[in-house]
């Protein structure tokens, strides 16, 4: 297989279903080996061997490619990161757990059923998956409030969505599993907003 920096093939390859499968396999060797965020749409180009046009002809950015490769559709990050940035500081984390959640329960939450133990299942897709939510998703949010610790305050929130996305679609507990997200959010969101912007600070009491 071509190393990330070999020079693509000569010539302008068809963007046909070909082109998209072979696009895919290289992303997937790349977001492996090379992360998430050090990736790009150009270094996949160049291990699949293809013009970085022909990627951007079925992957508009590095985002789509990857949710693509993990099989999961009509995932915007920037969109969510948008309505979840739209309001008052003060209820992020309400809107944080109702953006989400609405985005799982797409499709009656079946992609996250079919995706998630998948992606859990293999190690390297693993790691893969939570780099992406945390660069993506959780990142974006957590660092444009400009609060200090914001790797800890990142994989709080992860934490706290993850068990969510457990308790509601991978093992159901009820009455949890069949609540509006807007009900959740009320509840959990306290949660979240804490992590979020409130004092993270240990007690030297907790720490021993």
């Amino acid at each position: 297989m071509a190393s990330p920096d070999s020079a693509p093939r000569r010539g302008r390859r068809p963007a046909g279903q070909d082109a998209r499968s072979e696009i895919l396999a290289a992303a997937r060797t790349e977001f492996v080996e090379r992360g998430y965020e050090a990736a790009s749409l150009r270094s996949v180009a160049r291990r699949a061997g293809v013009d970085p046009g022909t990627v951007r002809h079925w992957f508009s950015d590095k985002a789509k490619l990857l949710t693509a490769m993990l099989g999961v559709v009509g995932i915007d990050p920037g969109a969510v990161v948008g309505r979840i940035a739209t309001g008052p500081v003060e209820t992020l984390g309400e809107r944080l757990v109702e953006a989400l959640l609405g985005l799982w329960d797409e499709y009656g939450g079946d992609t996250v059923r079919v995706v998630v133990p998948a992606v859990m299942s293999d190690a390297a897709l693993r790691g893969l998956l939570s780099q992406f939510i945390g660069a993506a998703i959780l990142g974006p949010v957590v660092r444009a409030l400009d609060v200090p610790d914001a790797p800890l305050r990142t994989a709080l929130v992860a934490s706290q969505m993850a068990g969510l996305m457990m308790t509601r679609f991978l093992v159901p507990v009820e009455p949890l599993a069949s609540m509006r997200p807007s009900q959740v959010a009320a509840l959990v969101g306290p949660n979240l907003q804490r992590y979020l912007t409130g004092d993270l600070a240990v007690s030297s009491a907790e720490r021993a």
